[in-house]
């Protein structure tokens, strides 16, 4: 077990910053969804004037055992490593939309079932080369996921520029969906049908394969209760998802900004959260997946993602795209003329 200081948000400056978005020259409320955001962030940062410094994408990439078995993915475990060689070179689509709003990216190697050349531009945090094929066995030891959890935590304290504030989480992993169903089938207690989507391009015979596999491996780890996260991540987990989890738990901690991606992200925001629930308040959900599980999961959570633009590529990618509209919150909240200063008359 880890312990991770997290405070719940205090209510000292509510009633301050709720005045501060009504006063504003518009109508209450008129700015939406953008409203409850500009008190997420004011809350989060205990601040009248928030700022978004230094924002960051940590894209963790690992490799699963099951993958090399082709029984819940159409696509190679190489491609795993193809796609880290990818966001290396900029050619993917986080790289694309990170570089157009201006976010760091950071490349990880969790567990990726290669060598990588130390010259490329990736933080090193291997665990092993893969997870082992949870069908016959935890993916993973105790000591496994608690390293994994740990070096998340280092990646925040030692990776990460000191000034961020705002961080959000993507990954890579062939295979990494169906970690994700049955962690979230185990964890929420979720029939594992409502949990299992295509992934990466599965069809309809591949889909029921892929179901009738993870059902089987809840069968062979009947064990796991729903209120053991360690023993369902060390059965389940992919590298890169712990680490997510370690990480966000640790920028909580620091009083960070968490931006969540899609569903795999979000699972690892859940896993988190059964760890300190109080991690939740920190979390941005910035986008609807729609992969199958993504909706169950939000449900559960009770929480309610920024956009839907039909996505599901991981990577952070959703992150990315919706970031401006979180910058917007800031803007307006910062720099939108009140009704005083305005010489405005009267609420509108």
């Amino acid at each position: 077990m880890m312990n991770f200081d997290i405070q719940p948000l205090s209510a000292a400056l509510d009633v301050q910053i709720q005045a501060k978005i009504d006063h504003k020259t518009k109508p209450l409320g008129a700015l939406g969804t953008l409203e409850s955001l500009a008190m997420q962030i004011a809350r989060v940062q205990q601040s009248m004037t928030p700022r978004l410094i230094a924002p960051t994408i940590a894209l963790f990439a690992g490799d699963h055992g099951i993958a090399e078995s082709g029984l819940v993915n159409p696509f190679p475990q190489v491609v795993t490593q193809q796609m880290v060689l990818n966001f290396c070179s900029g050619g993917a689509a986080i790289n694309v939309f990170a570089k157009q709003n201006k976010i760091d990216l950071k490349i990880i190697d969790a567990g990726v079932n290669c060598e990588f050349d130390p010259k490329l531009e990736i933080t090193n945090y291997k665990i092993a080369k893969g997870t082992a094929n949870y069908l016959y066995e935890p993916a993973m030891s105790s000591l496994q996921c608690l390293e994994a959890i740990k070096c998340g935590g280092e990646l925040i304290d030692h990776n990460i520029s000191e000034a961020c504030n705002v961080i959000g989480f993507g990954e890579m992993g062939i295979g990494n969906t169906s970690s994700s169903a049955l962690l979230m089938s185990v964890l929420c207690g979720i029939p594992i049908e409502n949990c299992v989507g295509n992934g990466t391009g599965v069809n309809p015979e591949q889909y029921r394969i892929k179901l009738q596999t993870l059902k089987d491996v809840l069968a062979f780890h009947h064990t796991i209760k729903a209120d053991d996260v360690y023993g369902a991540l060390s059965a389940f987990g992919g590298f890169e998802i712990v680490q997510m989890c370690g990480a966000m738990l640790r920028a909580a901690e620091k009083r960070m900004l968490i931006l969540v991606d899609g569903f795999i992200s979000s699972v690892a925001l859940l896993c988190a959260s059964k760890i300190n629930a109080n991690v939740i308040e920190y979390a941005i959900f910035c986008h609807h997946s729609s992969e199958k599980g993504h909706e169950f999961l939000l449900n559960y959570l009770n929480v309610s993602p920024l956009v839907n633009l039909g996505m599901r590529l991981g990577e952070g990618s959703g992150i990315a795209v919706v970031y401006p509209l979180i910058q917007a919150a800031c803007s307006f909240f910062n720099d939108m003329a009140s009704f005083e200063s305005a010489e405005v008359s009267g609420q509108l």
